[in-house]
């Protein structure tokens, strides 16, 4: 005897929940046309909470407690076809900075005014600048890259090429390849400019504190210590070799139980026996006071030479 069929609906239910599942838990009305569901039937699963709605034509299945990926196919979903994520949200789906906060930054055919969505509108991008992660339509990391130029600080620009660079995802001839194909763009030179300052080999940068001291030394012109190195045996945040300089900087969190305050300075002064300058700012000191943090490191560099100085002979 044949087995029943599962009914229609329970197919339906069955695709959605599919659907659902590879799109972090948010579909379109037109996906869900396209599944075999009719105007009634979504007004129903609406009604019902089985449905709801976080943006235009653009529903959560179940429950709104969406990731960041969830967020951001809702947001490309809701401006359309041919609409990918891009700017800071696609450098951050490629990982190459973090999740920041604010309105999700997409690219579309088309201009699209959504709350929550910042919409950028350049007609259709070519094949060789988009591609998919995770099934989220994205643009490629580099037109990502051209894209960050034109909204990032120099500094903040070479740290997101820095973090490719470190997961070796840095291609930097489908970069000029982006360039080549998209002339006129503002972030072209500041982007060029950001790629002749990197280094064969890119920094380790363990903190949120560690990277803002980095923009700070950059911003103010200063001479690029070498980051997150031994010297005398101990991992130091920032070096100057040839000056004899360790700096070591303090962020949130850190070094505030007894040991390690107490381990801290046990360090320091075992540097200070070997001949090093050792100086401490915290996390605060980098961010809110930039400008004496820069005037202190620049009279402390322009000593030159080796520290201690030579000892002079008395003849």
């Amino acid at each position: 005897m044949a087995k029943n069929k599962p009914a229609y609906g329970a197919l339906v239910e069955a695709r959605l929940a599919d659907l659902a599942t590879r799109q972090h838990g948010v579909v379109s009305r037109r996906q869900l046309y396209e599944l075999g569901c009719s105007r009634g039937s979504i007004t129903r699963r609406v009604e019902k909470r089985r449905l709801l709605r976080v943006n235009r034509a653009v529903y959560a299945v179940g429950h709104t407690r969406l990731t960041a990926k969830g967020g951001w196919m809702a947001a490309v979903l809701a401006c359309g076809e041919g609409t990918v994520l891009s700017h800071p949200d696609a450098a951050a789906l490629h990982d190459v900075r973090q999740i920041g906060s604010g309105p999700v930054h997409v690219t579309s055919p088309g201009k699209h005014e959504l709350r929550g969505i910042r919409c950028h509108e350049y007609g259709t991008l070519q094949s060789a600048d988009r591609t998919v992660i995770d099934a989220i339509p994205v643009t490629s990391l580099a037109r990502t890259y051209l894209d960050l130029a034109e909204i990032l600080t120099h500094a903040r620009l070479i740290d997101a090429l820095e973090a490719g660079q470190r997961q070796n995802k840095l291609d930097v001839a489908a970069i000029y390849a982006v360039i080549a194909r998209n002339p006129g763009r503002h972030g072209i030179e500041p982007l060029r400019a950001a790629i002749a300052e990197l280094a064969d080999e890119p920094p380790l940068l363990q903190s949120p504190a560690e990277r803002a001291f980095r923009a700070l030394i950059r911003h103010h012109g200063l001479p690029e210590p070498q980051y997150n190195v031994y010297a005398e045996g101990e991992l130091v945040d920032a070096v100057w070799p040839e000056h004899r300089l360790v700096v070591q900087v303090d962020g949130f969190g850190f070094h505030r139980s007894k040991r390690s305050f107490a381990a801290d300075r046990a360090r320091d002064r075992k540097l200070v026996r070997a001949g090093w300058r050792v100086i401490r700012f915290t996390a605060d000191d980098v961010t809110d006071r930039p400008d004496e943090v820069a005037a202190e490191l620049s009279e402390l560099l322009l000593l030159g030479g080796p520290w201690p100085p030579p000892a002079r002979s008395d003849r």
